[in-house]
């Protein structure tokens, strides 16, 4: 009897060692930066000078876990499948590019950097998940303010949110949707800006503090 139970406890014992000595490797995914612009039609960039601040949003979006959600009610988070980077680095990555590439500004700083800008532009993300429901989708949800460093009035705005359609059930698929959805925000913000600074250029804009 003795043996039997010693047996039994030693076989639980290697049970629970060989499980944890298994574990399940984890996935890290990144979104799509934008590469070099093969044509830019802007010979002349506006005479501005960008400074990019980071884009805040709740603790949910500053770690590196993908999140989900059905139809808005409890949500949860992915617990191998994982961002190389929180959501909220890698927009801020995605703008800045496409800032650079676009041609459109004399530069593009980091609002960290030692770099003087007549414009702050900074964000703020709300949504950025998978929300299950009739159809599955994923949401993103972001405003953007820039704001004139010399007199620190809110220039211009633009709110962006979309559920992006996902083309399976897997993980992969949602962070393919999540994907698009944030190049296809991203293309948004920089016609609106585009726009902005075609009719608002002050004359004689020079780098600021």
């Amino acid at each position: 009897m003795r043996h039997t139970i010693a047996v039994s406890i030693l076989a639980l014992y290697l049970g629970v060692a060989s499980g944890c000595g298994a574990s399940r490797p984890s996935k890290y995914y990144q979104l799509t930066i934008p590469g070099n612009a093969s044509s830019i039609t802007e010979t002349r960039p506006y005479p501005v000078t960008l400074l990019l601040g980071p884009i805040t949003s709740s603790g949910l979006y500053r770690g590196d876990r993908i999140v989900y959600t059905s139809d808005g009610h409890g949500i949860g988070t992915y617990e191998y499948q994982r961002w190389v980077d929180p959501p909220t680095e890698m927009i801020q990555d995605v703008l800045s590019r496409e800032l650079r590439t676009s041609g459109r500004y004399r530069s593009v700083s980091s609002w960290s950097s030692n770099a003087r800008g007549d414009y702050r532009l900074r964000g703020k993300l709300y949504d950025f998940k998978e929300v299950s429901g009739a159809t599955l989708v994923c949401r993103v949800t972001i405003e953007l303010e820039l704001r004139d460093t010399k007199t620190g009035a809110t220039v211009w705005t633009h709110f962006y949110t979309h559920d992006e359609p996902v083309s399976g059930k897997e993980v992969p698929a949602v962070v393919e949707a999540l994907d698009r959805n944030v190049l296809r925000g991203a293309s948004e913000f920089m016609a609106s800006l585009d726009q902005y600074f075609s009719t608002h250029l002050p004359p004689n804009t020079t780098a600021s503090q």
